[in-house]
């Protein structure tokens, strides 16, 4: 078995390959003068159980830069690819629910497919669905474990677990079962993309501490506008755990500026540094992602991780 990055998720492939005692394969990705992308695999992999550690995030260049690697490979001869996505990019967009648009989701799990890729390990799909997307089997983790952990750690008393909207609710339910906590919902609304309203608060926050739980984080607006209805109803201390930090935009202004206290998010997706990260805590799922490969690897169950 032999471990690989492409450049979007260089420091988690590293911390994967410390998990499982070996070194991160060597290979090269470079750029031509006009910004082709090129890869080599600078090791011989004919034969060989291959993982590529690579998020879709924007821009675009991840993305080909994952396909680019599956094809060298797929054409050095490696025994098996598989694609690992700690962040799968395009997901939004997981159905047609207006006209003339395009549904991504399947566009890149088809092109994934066709670049030569045998299997993918992703964590937290934006829809569970997505899975039916891929012709190829498809490993789909939860970052959960690692959010809960944390949570119970920082031990919030008189917590109420809440989903920003109605696809948090599964998440949420099974944060507030293994937290014990009650659970609230926010009824929201998306006018258009980016952008979202908070129309009714469903649940008793009035004087209790709440967790807002959710897979993905882009601009902020959802949590922001979710923690300021919150505040309204009486809602002491608000935290937030999430598995994707996409952050784009004013993203980090906003909730620097919100009501939120702290915020927890995993490394899916590279914080680097940008703007006021104070309430932002980047937690590792490494750990997770390195069992999971090892698992792949040697034929045992990965659902057991969730046992």
């Amino acid at each position: 078995m032999r471990l690989f990055a492409g450049r979007a998720n260089a420091t988690l492939a590293e911390e994967i390959a410390d998990y499982l005692g070996t070194d991160l394969g060597d290979c090269e990705i470079t750029q031509f003068s006009d910004g082709e992308l090129f890869a080599k695999y600078n090791e011989n992999v004919r034969g060989v159980d291959l993982f590529i550690v690579q998020s879709t995030f924007p821009p675009a260049e991840n993305l080909m830069e994952l396909l680019i690697l599956i094809d060298a490979a797929l054409r050095a001869s490696a025994l098996r690819i598989t694609a690992v996505l700690p962040y799968f990019g395009y997901a939004r967009q997981d159905r047609k629910d207006q006209p003339r648009v395009p549904i991504t989701a399947k566009l890149v799990a088809n092109m994934i497919a066709s670049a030569g890729a045998d299997r993918i390990l992703t964590m937290d799909l934006h829809a569970g669905q997505i899975q039916g997307f891929f012709d190829i089997p498809v490993d789909h983790l939860f970052a959960s474990p690692v959010l809960i952990d944390y949570f119970k750690n920082l031990d919030v008393q008189d917590a109420t677990i809440v989903a920003p909207d109605i696809g948090s609710v599964r998440m949420a339910r099974a944060f507030a079962k293994r937290l014990k906590a009650p659970f609230a919902l926010i009824d929201k609304r998306r006018p258009k993309p980016n952008v979202s309203e908070v129309m009714n608060v469903i649940g008793d926050v009035e004087g209790r501490n709440a967790i807002i739980i959710d897979d993905l984080i882009d601009t902020g607006g959802t949590i922001v506008n979710t923690a300021n209805a919150l505040a309204k109803k009486g809602a002491k201390d608000i935290y937030v755990g999430c598995t994707h930090g996409v952050l784009s935009g004013p993203s980090l202004e906003r909730i620097d500026q919100s009501p939120v206290k702290e915020m927890a998010i995993t490394n899916t997706v590279p914080l680097d540094g940008r703007g006021p990260v104070d309430k932002i805590k980047v937690l590792s799922v490494a750990g997770l992602l390195g069992e999971a490969i090892r698992r792949i690897n040697v034929g045992e169950s990965v659902s057991s991780l969730f046992i």
